[in-house]
């Protein structure tokens, strides 16, 4: 049995612009009910905003959301995978770089998010 990215991925990857304000982020974050954000430029994805980058770069900062975009706060450049690859490279991946989120990207085409929930649910 293969257990390659694309077969748990999440074909459903949350997206916005870089020029939206962080609280207007946050409202879409909690809309959707989901931690991030992928943070996209004409179409391209270059950045990611994760819940924890509210609460450390924002809210322990005393910074007003409302006057800040998630353009300044988002995790840039973004760590990716292939949808090709398999679990295994990509835990390590998120490991590695302390991360519980993975952008599913080839050829600058997102397919997808790969998320440690999706892997831990899929094996319990």
């Amino acid at each position: 049995m293969s257990y390659l990215v694309k077969h748990y991925m999440d074909k459903e990857v949350p997206t916005t612009e870089s020029h939206v304000s962080v609280l207007e982020g946050a409202k879409l974050m909690t809309n959707i009910k989901r931690g991030f954000l992928i943070i996209v430029k004409d179409g391209h994805p270059i950045g990611i905003v994760t819940e924890q980058d509210l609460v450390r770069k924002v809210i322990a900062a005393e910074l007003n959301p409302s006057k800040l975009s998630l353009g300044e706060i988002m995790s840039s450049p973004l760590i990716t995978i292939d949808p090709d690859e398999d679990l295994v490279k990509a835990s390590e991946l998120m490991k590695t770089n302390s991360i519980r989120r993975l952008p599913v990207i080839k050829d600058g085409v997102m397919y997808g998010v790969l998320t440690s929930r999706e892997i831990s649910q899929r094996f319990v």
